[in-house]
């Protein structure tokens, strides 16, 4: 006998849309770690959120922050190489010249 499919469409994008956002931290959590935990500049790592990957280098094959989940890990470190992690204070300022990169 088969069974009947219960699921809803609703059902199926809310779990797919919670796993997006899971894959989504996770690759955030790598990418902080990989980068060494802290602010380059000024060593700031009290709160994840407040840490941006900034690109400085080479092109850019795909955003972290938004497609990285549609990427393989090899592929992810690939184009963290590229990128310097920065606190939000220390991004900002960057990018209005207040700071320059080492």
């Amino acid at each position: 006998m088969s069974r009947k499919e219960t699921r809803t469409y609703r059902d199926r994008a809310a779990y797919l849309s919670n796993a997006t956002t899971k894959r989504r931290r996770r690759i955030k959590l790598f990418a902080i770690e990989h980068k060494g935990g802290k602010c380059q500049i000024c060593g700031y790592n009290r709160c994840v959120g407040a840490l941006d990957l900034h690109h400085y280098k080479g092109e850019k094959k795909f955003l972290i922050s938004t497609d990285a989940y549609l990427h393989t890990w090899e592929d992810i470190k690939k184009e963290l190489d590229k990128c310097i992690l920065l606190c939000a204070n220390c991004h900002r300022e960057l990018h209005n010249g207040f700071i320059k990169l080492p």
